[in-house]
């Protein structure tokens, strides 16, 4: 019996190998052709990305932090999107004020040639983050004897204008940066009106909506008042109806001095009455 098995699987082995190097080879080759055609599309892709940001406009793929710039669009060849001190140094270098940015949390700054002094922007990913930075900034600057450097916190962005000649053109290219945000309110916008006129809204809609309430309430009170007196009249009435004699008493006990009330006596004691 056993011999017999073996026979049988040495005649059977050769065409088990034809059949799966005719049908598992060309799956194989077909899954290792798509993994290498994804991989490469996807290295395309990543390398065709000019800039990795937290922040990037959806039409063209640029930073935003990089349209913030003033005329941007004008000095994009001379702009340097940094994510590192180092990539800083490169275009404005090795500068005591550059050390006291921190880049751990996802920071980013971009940087750029003006008449009025090269200009950088730094933006951090929390408003604390910025705090903070403006209050080193603000030390250094103010320990320091360095009238070139032009410094400003503009919204959540630290702006700095180094190798300034002039302090009043310095500003001027401050004042083109702008912090723009685009917020989207899951509700109303509560900024779109003035304070006043919001204050007067608020005080109109409480004062209408407590009028309404005590209105609706008493309406309330009076409807449900006359439902249920006329249930008790109409419970009463059929009560009285059925009495044989009228009584003024109302059912209460009282003591029969007209004659008008009927006997409430148990029947077994008018049956023995009766006898």
């Amino acid at each position: 019996m056993i011999e017999s098995l073996a026979h049988i699987t040495r005649l059977i082995r050769p065409q088990l190998l034809r059949m799966l190097k005719a049908y598992l080879m060309p799956v194989l080759v077909c899954i290792s052709v798509s993994l290498l055609l994804n991989l490469t599309s996807l290295s395309q892709s990543n390398g065709s990305i000019p800039y990795k940001s937290q922040e990037v406009s959806e039409i063209d793929g640029i930073p935003v932090l990089i349209k913030h710039l003033p005329e941007w669009q004008a000095v994009r060849g001379r702009t340097t999107f940094a994510k590192s001190i180092p990539e800083l140094q490169l275009t404005l270098g090795e500068r005591p004020l550059l050390d006291l940015i921190d880049f751990s949390a996802g920071t980013e700054a971009v940087s750029a040639n003006y008449d009025a002094g090269t200009l950088l922007i730094i933006e951090y990913t929390s408003p604390q983050g910025s705090i903070d930075a403006d209050t080193k900034f603000t030390a250094a600057l103010a320990d320091g004897d360095d009238d070139t450097i032009v410094y400003r916190r503009i919204g959540n962005y630290n702006v700095l204008v180094f190798n300034a000649s002039d302090k009043s053109a310095a500003d001027a290219l401050l004042d083109q940066v702008k912090y723009e945000k685009q917020i989207q309110w899951l509700g109303d916008n509560p900024f779109i009106l003035s304070a006043e006129r919001a204050f007067v809204l608020t005080t109109s809609d409480v004062f209408m909506s407590t009028a309404m309430v005590i209105v609706f309430g008493a309406s309330g009170a009076i409807v449900v008042g006359i439902f249920a007196g006329y249930i008790f009249f109409v419970f009463r009435d059929g009560k009285r109806s059925k009495q044989r004699q009228f009584s003024d008493a109302g059912g209460m006990t009282r003591l029969n001095l007209d004659g008008f009330t009927p006997d409430v006596l148990p029947e077994r004691v008018s049956k023995t009455r009766n006898l």
